[in-house]
């Protein structure tokens, strides 16, 4: 089996956009909408992100159903938990999601460059991908990640940090909002193409879907934009159209 990496740009040859399944837990028929939505929209999106409070919700069949449903169009499929804790319980955790067939998960770098490093090398392994927070798309995240903190006797932004911790760690791909695209520019940058860059935020938020893409955003991540749309399908297109440079 390829790396993930390789396997989410081949996907993307035609569309850089990821669609973010977020629907609120109490959706009716969520199995059966998200199956919809891959069928339905997987020729203008090149992956499918599910959220914490939905794998909490759905089943063990359901998530594996729905994730070989998307493998079967050609997609990737993402677990969005935002993982940050001791090195065991982020083994276990993720072992348990590759097993339902996600092919990466978002983590939070938070516990520091050895934990992020246990988790690239680990899921490397298997051929999984480790996508980390880098500064997030709502407007209250610049709060934390654009706080200054002491590092070996120097000031930094948090961001600049997780930054270079992924850089180092060689993780798949770092979270960049496309509400912030000076943050994009600058990690783009400092990435020098090693790591993807995949920017939620747009449309809903207040990312625009070319600007991000221009100034350095690998992959799209775009869920109510599209989920909410009268057209989710003409909506999706146009937005995959945008994500082409």
């Amino acid at each position: 089996m390829a790396k993930f990496s390789d396997r989410i740009n081949s996907a993307a040859k035609e569309s850089s956009v990821i669609l973010a399944n977020d629907y609120n837990n109490k959706t009716p028929k969520l199995e059966e909408k998200t199956i919809r939505n891959i069928k339905t929209l997987h020729d203008s999106i090149c992956a499918i992100k599910i959220n914490f409070h939905l794998l909490l919700h759905l089943g063990k069949k359901e998530i594996s159903k729905i994730n070989k449903t998307a493998h079967d169009y050609g997609l990737q499929c993402i677990a969005d938990i935002k993982l940050n804790d001791i090195g065991n319980t982020n083994i276990i955790t993720t072992q348990n999601l590759w097993e339902l067939n996600f092919d990466a998960v978002i983590v939070n770098p938070i516990m520091g460059p050895k934990s992020l490093k246990n988790l690239v090398e680990n899921s490397h392994k298997q051929n999984k991908g480790i996508i980390s927070l880098c500064h997030m798309s709502a407007p209250e995240a610049r709060i934390s990640y654009e706080l200054d903190i002491i590092q070996k006797n120097k000031k930094i932004s948090l961001y600049k940090l997780f930054l270079e911790w992924a850089i180092k760690n060689k993780t798949d791909g770092i979270i960049v909002g496309a509400t912030f695209p000076k943050i994009i520019e600058f990690c783009k940058e400092k990435t020098k193409n090693k790591v993807d860059i995949y920017s939620p935020g747009v449309g809903v938020q207040g990312g625009n879907a070319s600007k991000a893409r221009k100034l350095g955003s690998n992959f799209l991540i775009v869920g109510r934009t599209i989920l909410n749309s009268k057209n989710p399908k003409k909506t999706a297109k146009q937005l995959a159209l945008d994500s082409i440079l």
